[in-house]
């Protein structure tokens, strides 16, 4: 039986059942066992893949879902990786993001504060807890980043944000639709809670970040901090953030390079 550490976090055996449930399904006409997934290191799902398919099995989990890289030096300058966003240094300037890598410590990405002033700021000097607020961060959302150096230092490495994230947070901005990210909820937990909340009529769609992180698009004039409370009663487990255009446009104007989509 081969072990693997998915590119996916889990935060309770409920969740742990959906992951099961989904691989059963993804995985359900190949000649192979599964272990059933547990929660490792740092929260990253692992299981156990055996039988005739196995290597096809494997495969298949790391196209569909991702496989945690065993360490930096597996890994290529300037590669884009998947990660979790695991604190936010206010004294270093920093966003610290876990991405996977399996050793006796955490090698985190360590993306810079002056890097998300240049890639979302147009190089004004916001503050980081600023941009948490702005941007809608939170601990334990999906984010993916770009190795900057293959050298670890701290802890760490020096990333960047993904050039496909900056383009996710342009097109957001340009929509100038409000979204209520949820982490800590599958989505068909997210649908049914706005199904029961009677928030239908204000949502455009719901977008996947990953299996338990979703975006819940607003339609114009709603306003996606009112949904919070309503969603809040049917999702008591669930973190939800903000990301607003409206007050992206007020504290960087129409001109701002947010607003441009590439």
């Amino acid at each position: 039986m081969v072990a693997v550490t998915l590119l996916l976090k889990a935060y309770g055996k409920p969740q742990l059942k959906i992951v099961d449930g989904l691989f059963a399904s993804m995985l359900g006409g190949l000649k192979v066992k599964l272990e059933p997934c547990r929660i490792g290191s740092r929260g990253w799902v692992q299981t156990g893949v055996s039988g005739e398919d196995e290597t096809i099995a494997l495969n298949l989990l790391a196209r569909e879902v991702g496989l945690c890289p065993v360490g930096l030096d597996a890994v290529e300058k300037f590669a884009t990786l998947k990660g979790y966003v695991t604190a936010f240094d206010k004294n270093k300037g920093l966003v610290n993001v876990d991405v996977g890598f399996l050793s006796s410590e955490a090698v985190e990405a360590k993306v810079p504060l002056r890097d998300l002033q240049a890639q979302l700021a147009d190089g004004r000097k916001v503050a980081l807890d600023k941009f948490v607020k702005l941007f809608g961060l939170s601990k334990n959302q999906t984010l993916l980043v770009k190795v900057i150096s293959v050298e670890t230092r701290e802890g760490g490495f020096e990333a960047s944000l993904a050039e496909s994230q900056v383009s996710q947070y342009r097109r957001w901005a340009s929509s100038l639709l409000d979204r209520l990210v949820v982490l800590r909820a599958s989505r068909d937990a997210v649908e049914q809670a706005l199904k029961r909340a009677e928030c239908l009529r204000d949502v455009v769609d719901v977008e996947s970040l990953g299996l338990f992180e979703h975006a819940v698009v607003c339609k114009l004039g709603t306003d996606a901090v009112g949904l919070i409370p309503k969603l809040g009663r049917c999702l008591p487990y669930a973190v939800f953030s903000v990301f607003s255009p409206r007050r992206l446009l007020e504290f960087f104007g129409e001109d701002s390079n947010l607003f441009v989509l590439s």
